[in-house]
């Protein structure tokens, strides 16, 4: 056997060894940007500004306690079926006003002082369940305002 090929072998069984033993309560941050709706490049600034608490590995590499995320979580995830919603700006309101009219229905969620006004078809409306006085949730995403309930 010739040395090139036992090389690749050694290496490989260095890798697996050093991700057997790495602490599971710490997280990359990709992980950690992953666990908590956030792209990587967003986290990483978080990370460099001083917002979440990390810890670095002996080659200077940033690792996220999973406690430091809890601030970040949700208490309960939102779910729509059973699989998460996807939505990085997911506001928690009141609904105030509800106006069916043809295929269309114009929700309006109370979220602090400020409104916020969705346009989503009235079968949707309906299956939701939506009342006046409700909690209902604002996803939006580019120029989409979607409403579900918490």
């Amino acid at each position: 056997m010739t040395r090139s090929a036992t090389r690749p072998a050694a290496r490989t069984a260095a890798r697996s060894t050093t991700r057997s033993t790495t602490n599971p309560a710490l997280l990359t941050p990709r992980q950690a940007a992953e666990r908590i709706g956030l792209s990587y490049p967003a986290l990483k600034h978080w990370i460099l500004a001083g917002r979440i608490r990390t810890v670095k590995t002996p080659g200077g590499h940033h690792r996220v306690p999973i406690d430091a995320l809890d601030p970040f979580l949700a208490p309960e995830p939102l779910r729509a079926g059973s699989g998460r919603i996807s939505g990085r700006n997911q506001l928690l309101g009141t609904v105030t006003e509800i106006v069916l009219e043809g295929l269309l229905a114009k929700v309006v969620l109370a979220i602090g002082s400020q409104r916020v006004t969705a346009i989503i078809t009235a079968d949707a409306a309906r299956d939701l369940g939506l009342k006046k006085g409700d909690s209902a949730v604002a996803l939006i995403k580019a120029t989409e305002v979607m409403i579900v309930r918490p």
